[in-house]
């Protein structure tokens, strides 16, 4: 790649690491009620630690192009949490240093197994079929995420039809140049859909104000609570954390076809043992435990670019976004909608990387439930509002609670217990 296409692909890198990073601090704070000052201060750490897990990874790990990042499954799993604690007048400081301790023991765990090998069993564990139901959940997931944000549900009650309308055409654009669009315009979809944006969001909205503090200490030890052992909670982080390993096998499982080779197993040990070791300094630090991004597989077939030059320039511009107070605290000013809009786009490639894995496997209408089972009864347990699971043993909601939990846990337990070959 020619100097100025690889600075591009950098740039376009650095903002998809952006928009998938920028959301989440900021949501978890505002959950364990930081002062803005914290916010802010994990705001520019989680913006510095993904930009460094993304080049350790390309350089030592994998050594693919994949995003390093705050996991989705995590992400959603700690949000449960706070609102259930909120629910049982659970202290959130309690809730912070369990969860602390949790997802340290479990990165010290996924380190270690890793290193020994964890990876083999993961991939005869983690079946197509699996793997398919676990892209599909993880997506929907994503997707109602971001389409509460484009509808501008995330500050009411209600859709605010002029942002709505905003991310709807830019929607529509985004997918336009994917799928329409030739060489540059093809491989900067992403970046052209955000910078367009922005640029119409601040013409259309100039009263849209922005809320931006001063960070605080830049190191902030356990800033969720004091490391504990609450039991409840500390399982359902340690579980969490395994079942997190997913992401991994799924993410460098689904490069083998887009890079055209089989990925061997000291690329399954390394990455393992970084990811296992970001998610132990993420408990310290009070960021969301890190994973390989599957959704990196659409934004790579987006953009057509596989080259891991302008991936570690990305990283390296993130870690730099980090350290400039000022420089972060700008593109802190990026909409929400605009953001989620675009990566709306992005990830509509994981509903297709999930169809690819079920290829040559049939479903007579016995086996149609080792995929519909696990599938439909994650997105029915998403669709129902957070009281229902009030009456809940404390110990048992959140994992009962989270659809893409239960989808994975009741797919694991149909493909690898039941004899389907035999059904067959």
């Amino acid at each position: 790649m020619r100097r100025t296409a690889i600075v591009l692909a950098g740039v376009q890198w650095l903002l998809f690491m952006f928009a998938n990073t920028v959301v989440i601090p900021l949501s978890v704070g505002a959950a364990f009620h930081l002062s803005s000052a914290l916010i802010m201060t994990t705001l520019r750490l989680s913006f510095m630690y993904t930009g460094l897990a993304c080049i350790l990874q390309a350089v030592i790990g994998h050594r693919y192009p994949v995003l390093e990042g705050q996991a989705g499954l995590w992400w959603g799993v700690i949000l449960s949490l706070s609102g259930s604690a909120v629910a049982a007048h659970l202290s959130l400081t309690q809730l912070g240093g369990g969860l602390a301790t949790g997802i340290m023991l479990s990165g010290v765990s996924v380190a270690v197994l890793g290193a020994l090998g964890m990876g083999k069993l993961l991939q005869r564990l983690f079946t197509p079929v699996i793997m398919s139901v676990f892209l599909f959940l993880l997506g929907t997931q994503l997707l109602i995420i971001f389409a509460k944000g484009m509808l501008g549900l995330s500050n009411g009650a209600s859709i605010n039809l002029p942002v709505a309308a905003l991310s709807v055409c830019l929607v529509v654009l985004v997918a336009c140049l994917t799928v329409k669009g030739r060489g540059p315009l093809r491989n900067f979809a992403i970046l052209l859909g955000i910078v367009v944006g922005w640029i119409v969001f601040v013409l259309l909205f100039p009263q849209h104000t922005v809320w931006v503090a001063q960070p605080g200490p830049l190191l902030n030890w356990f800033p969720w609570g004091t490391p504990n052992w609450d039991l409840g909670i500390v399982l359902t982080a340690y579980l969490t954390g395994l079942i997190n390993t997913a992401n991994t096998v799924v993410s460098l499982r689904g490069m083998e076809p887009i890079c055209g080779e089989a990925v061997n197993d000291a690329k399954y040990r390394r990455s393992f043992v970084l990811t296992g070791f970001n998610t132990f300094v993420a408990g310290t630090l009070g960021l969301v435990p890190y994973a390989p991004y599957t959704s990196s597989l659409g934004f790579l077939q987006v953009t057509g670019i596989l080259d891991r030059a302008p991936f570690i320039l990305g990283g390296v511009m993130f870690v730099g976004l980090g350290m400039m107070p000022t420089l972060g605290s700008f593109f802190a000013t990026l909409p929400i909608s605009v953001g989620d809009a675009v990566l709306f786009v992005a990830y509509l490639q994981l509903i297709g990387a999930a169809l690819r894995q079920l290829e040559g496997i049939g479903f007579n209408p016995q086996q149609v439930y080792r995929y519909a089972l696990p599938l439909l009864s994650g997105i029915v347990i998403m669709s129902l509002p957070a009281q229902a699971f009030n009456s809940l043993p404390m110990l048992a909601r959140p994992l009962v609670s989270n659809g893409l939990l239960m989808g994975i846990i009741l797919a694991l337990i149909l493909d690898n217990v039941v004899s389907w070959e035999r059904i067959r």
